[in-house]
């Protein structure tokens, strides 16, 4: 609840709550009484950047939400799971490094470049 990327500035509290146990079809969630209205729940504003799945919806959303440009290939690659790479992310922020996210990048699985291999030291 208190991780900044969640935190919407007062406009909106929300709490989701789904869940699928072993052997589930599908996803579960209990019975909801909607107050009236158009996105009674905010999910369709909550969800709308996932749902979209488009880099360049994303982008748009991002450049508004975090008041910066970004570049439009890199958000592309992100999108397609591309290594990341200390270019890719000095591209999005030039203070970071992929070490710096490599806690992030394990949580949430993200693959990152690989090692430049090892080169013998033996002359042939």
């Amino acid at each position: 609840m208190n991780e900044p990327a969640f935190s919407f500035d007062g406009l909106l509290k929300a709490t989701v709550c789904l869940w699928r146990q072993h052997g589930d079809e599908r996803w579960q969630s209990g019975d909801i009484e909607f107050p009236p209205g158009a996105d009674p729940d905010g999910a369709d504003w909550l969800f709308q950047v996932v749902v979209e799945a488009d880099p360049a919806f994303y982008r748009q959303f991002a450049e508004s939400w975090h008041e910066r440009t970004l570049d439009e290939d890199t958000v592309r690659e992100i999108f397609a799971l591309r290594p990341l790479t200390d270019e890719m992310v000095r591209r999005l922020n030039p203070d970071v490094t992929v070490t710096d996210l490599s806690d992030v990048l394990i949580t949430i699985g993200y693959p990152s470049a690989p090692e430049e291999p090892m080169r013998s030291s033996r002359v042939r």
